[in-house]
Formats: structure tokens, C-alpha cells, sequence
């Protein structure tokens, strides 16, 4: 198991893929909810995400119950996600790509129509050349080609595409800390 904040960052879990992304971010949660108990909780489930709750509760110097509480309302506020994340070359899908997209009208439209979408896990608003970026996991080059061309392309708003197709993963991680 490994924890996120927010994204899967191109791998797919049942849990991750029907969680809604939360509009919220770590700097809206109210900072007695983001305690020096819960950062060291956090830290240790990304560095773990099995680690048994009595484990943790040791390190951190807590009963267990109260660390079983203390994720649990971290996980209902979307602070932390935990799911299984999975190699997708392993499970058949040996083609990811990002994707930028440049969009006329609302971006958060848009942004809201493909993030719907199955076959993609990543959807980010951002500044710069792209108004968006979105990671996608296919099949094939065949499956690329389809999503971009049938689902992609096709949602309102869609100006442009450009495609960056991964050859290799050479780093992924989740052990951001708290910071």
C-alpha cells in the first residue's frame, strides 16, 4: 500500500479511481488537523502503508485507537488516500503518456469532462503553455490513438493536444514527507 495526497500519478487502484479529487489542499486543511502526531503518522504510512496502526502508535506515542482515528479523519478530509499502487506494464498497460491540452473557454470545464474519463488518472490546471496536463494509461498505441482522437479531442473546450509518450519510468515516489 503506499499513500497519496492527491494523485496516483500513473497507476491505477480501484480506490484511487472512483475517490474524487478534493478541491481542497494540504493549506486549507485546518492546521490542528495537520498536528505534529498526524505529519508523523502520515510520514510513516508513506513510507508504509501496511504498517499495522500498533506499529505506528509506538513511534509516534499514541494508543492505537487514537491512531485508527486520527487516519480515518484524515482520510474522510482527503488528506491522505491509501490504496495499492500498481506497476502498469505489469497489468497490460504498456502505453502512458502526459498529455497537454490547450483550451478556449473554461478550463475548469474542461478539466472536469476528462478527469470522467477511465482512462485517465491525472488531471491538473496549470500555467504555461498547456492549460492542462493529464496523464493517461493505455493498452497499446491502438488504445492511445482511440482516446485521444475519439475521447480527447472530442470535449468541448478541447483546443489543442500534444502528446509525451513515457519510454521509461525513472523515478516515481510518495515519500514527499509533510514538510
Amino acid at each position: 500500500m503506499s499513500v497519496s495526497s492527491d494523485m496516483n500519478n500513473g497507476n491505477h487502484s480501484a480506490e484511487a479511481d472512483e475517490a474524487a479529487v478534493p478541491e481542497s489542499t494540504l493549506a486549507s486543511v485546518p492546521s490542528s488537523l495537520l498536528d505534529e502526531a498526524n505529519r508523523a503518522i502520515i510520514e510513516a504510512l508513506q513510507r508504509d502503508g501496511r504498517r499495522p496502526y500498533g506499529a505506528i502508535a509506538e513511534e509516534v506515542g499514541l494508543s492505537e485507537a487514537a491512531v485508527r482515528r486520527r487516519v480515518q479523519r484524515l482520510r474522510e478530509t482527503g488528506v491522505i488516500q491509501i490504496v495499492a499502487v500498481t506497476d502498469p506494464l505489469q497489468l497490460g498497460f504498456h502505453r502512458q503518456a502526459l498529455v497537454g491540452i490547450r483550451v478556449e473557454g473554461d478550463v475548469r470545464q474542461v478539466a472536469s469532462k476528462l478527469a470522467a474519463l477511465d482512462d485517465v488518472d491525472y488531471v491538473v490546471m496549470c500555467a504555461g503553455s498547456f492549460d492542462l496536463l493529464v496523464e493517461v494509461v493505455c493498452e497499446d498505441d491502438q488504445h492511445l490513438l482511440q482516446l485521444l482522437n475519439d475521447s480527447i479531442r472530442s470535449v468541448p473546450g478541447v483546443r489543442s493536444t500534444e502528446s509525451f509518450v513515457y519510454l521509461k519510468l525513472a523515478k516515481q515516489t510518495y515519500t514527499w514527507g509533510t514538510r
